[in-house]
């Protein structure tokens, strides 16, 4: 067979020399738009990395500002409450309303220990008082009276009867208000306040009422008379003399 000669024609060349031109143009558009990419990609890395250390400076400053607030804040004073008992080198230590008492209690903390002592009672006997402990109150006014009811209270208002000694063994079912106005009821026998209907009656939170008639006082020193005050302190000073004669 005789060859085949080929013989290339300048258009030849011109295909030839677009493919090549081509695929030289698409390995160099393939190259930069991977190092774009991977210059992209380094960028956004840098800027993650810096946006973590800012955020863990700001949680590292902010956690040194809250330790320097801990330390300058003052310290929170010690409480005392009402009563305090502690022991200090084998003594007990009386403590009431922050004062210690280092030796016999005056007569102002005395009746202090027993308005606190009212307080306590609901839970050993009952449970815990159905209302908190308040300061003594203003007295309690009397509700406006119906003018048809006016007459009637007009007249000379007979007291009530004053108790009579409870029998000594019936004492110990009494609260300590209602041993103190057993005490005051003795007192109050053949006295000029005799006929006042004066007694005692513990509230509803465990302190100590006093009615003088129809007219309730939240404390004894809201009472206004000097002479009922003095009987009534006496009362409690008899009990105290009683039962509780290590508090003198």
């Amino acid at each position: 067979m005789p060859a085949i000669s080929i013989h290339p024609t300048p258009v030849f060349y011109v295909i030839i020399g677009v493919l090549v031109g081509m695929i030289i143009g698409w390995l160099m558009g393939f190259f930069d738009s991977n190092n774009r990419t991977s210059t992209k990609i380094h960028a956004a890395e840098m800027k993650a990395e810096t946006a973590a250390k800012e955020a863990q400076e700001k949680i590292a400053r902010a956690e040194q500002q809250l330790a320097a607030a801990a330390r300058s804040a003052p310290s929170k004073p010690d409480d005392p409450g009402l009563l305090r008992l502690r022991e200090e080198n084998g003594r007990y230590l009386l403590e009431i309303d922050g004062v210690s008492v280092t030796e016999s209690p005056s007569a102002s903390q005395k009746k202090r220990l027993m308005d606190i002592i009212t307080v306590f009672r609901p839970y050993l006997e009952s449970g815990a008082p159905q209302q908190s402990f308040a300061r003594p109150a203003a007295p309690t006014q009397t509700p406006p009276v119906p003018a048809s009811a006016a007459r009637e209270i007009s007249r000379p208002l007979q007291p009530a009867a004053p108790k009579k000694a409870e029998p000594e063994k019936n004492m110990s079912s009494l609260s300590i208000v209602g041993q103190i106005d057993v005490f005051l009821q003795k007192r109050l026998l053949a006295s000029p306040l005799e006929d006042m209907g004066i007694r005692l009656q513990e509230s509803l939170q465990g302190g100590v009422e006093v009615y003088v008639g129809l007219k309730k006082y939240s404390s004894v020193d809201e009472v206004p008379d000097e002479a009922i005050k003095t009987e009534i302190r006496a009362a409690i000073a008899d009990w105290e003399q009683k039962y509780t004669p290590g508090l003198k």
